[in-house]
């Protein structure tokens, strides 16, 4: 079985086609950054029209990398939600009238449960059941694992993303879009021991986060502290590490409460080296072990979506004609394949 996985839930458009015996075949990403850079952020509009204007010409060069026809093609998957909502229908029609066309299955894929699986690309992949950490620029979410569509949602953020928090905190240095990897390059040169930011969330008990608090503190901070480049990569850094800590207090006492002992951490900000090296010493010393997907797999990606359309393709019906896109939808709404 071949699947073709479409992923335009916000400003990557992604194709990948997911062989049942081969693996992931070829995948290729058209990111939007340079568009939105100069307004600082996605602008909704502008991310729908590129996805229209893209996902013919990377069809073609996705098909060519396979060496394959679109008669070879079995199902696609597209991404349905969580995200903006523009984005979504454009993967969402491209794909479902794609499919009508070629007379085979498609199928609504969630984007966080593609996240959540993209760590079963790579070898050796995570055994069910495990704790999964969901980081983002739009979710942070802590999720017990038990199977496929077995979830249940253990913490999440009051407030901001991880991943907006960091771009805010970047914006506010002065740091280019988008502003996490510029916000973790400029934390390198930073000074650990100069500041200390809160830890918000952590003197109390329970899973939840919380970083508006944190991105507040950051803007009194550069308010009040000299301009200079060693300042602001200092900066950098104590917030950086304050997520960081943040991150692995709440995965440590999640791993306590459920007694698992493997740990997947997906999503954009998982590609943060600072953030792996600390799970995964964390996780050790409790005698777990820490998976997550290669760099590229962080960010939005078709790989994720074909493979988790292929899991769900398996034992699930692909249902009518219907084009489903949603904003907002819960991870824990899912359920299990039939």
């Amino acid at each position: 079985m071949r699947i073709l996985g479409i992923e335009t839930s916000c400003d990557e458009t992604g194709l990948a086609i997911y062989d049942s015996e081969c693996g992931l075949l070829a995948h290729v990403l058209h990111s939007q950054t340079d568009m939105h850079a100069e307004y600082g952020g996605v602008v909704p509009e502008l991310a729908s029209r590129d996805h229209i204007r893209r996902l013919t010409p990377l069809l073609k060069k996705i098909l060519k990398q396979a060496e394959l026809e679109l008669a070879d093609i079995d199902g696609v998957a597209y991404t349905s939600g969580p995200g903006l909502l523009g984005a979504l229908l454009t993967g969402a029609s491209y794909g479902r009238a794609l499919a009508w066309s070629l007379g085979i299955p498609a199928i609504a894929v969630h984007h966080m449960e593609g996240h959540l699986l993209a760590p079963m690309l790579e070898k050796p992949a995570p055994e069910f059941p495990f704790l999964a950490l969901l980081v983002s620029g739009g979710h942070t979410l802590l999720v017990e694992v038990d199977a496929i569509g077995r979830y249940r949602r253990l913490g999440e953020s009051v407030d901001d993303a991880a991943g907006e928090a960091f771009d805010k905190t970047a914006q506010l240095l002065g740091l280019p879009y988008p502003g996490g990897p510029a916000l973790a390059k400029l934390a390198e040169k930073g000074n650990p021991t100069r500041y200390r930011f809160p830890r918000p969330m952590t003197d109390r008990p329970g899973l939840d986060f919380s970083f508006s608090g944190l991105k507040t503190f950051a803007l009194y901070t550069v308010n009040n502290e000299p301009r200079d480049d060693q300042t602001r990569a200092d900066i950098a850094r104590a917030f950086e590490d304050a997520v960081v800590d943040v991150m692995v207090i709440k995965c440590r006492r999640a791993l306590e409460q459920t007694g698992l002992q493997r740990i997947v951490i997906a999503g954009g900000v998982g590609a943060n080296q600072r953030l792996r090296a600390a799970l995964k010493e964390m996780a050790e010393k409790r005698g777990a072990r820490l998976f997550y997907p290669r760099i590229e797999f962080c960010t939005d990606n078709g790989a994720m979506i074909a493979y988790a359309g292929y899991v769900r393709m398996q034992h699930q019906s692909p249902g009518d004609l219907q084009i489903r896109a949603q904003a907002r939808w819960g991870v824990d709404e899912l359920v299990p394949p039939a």
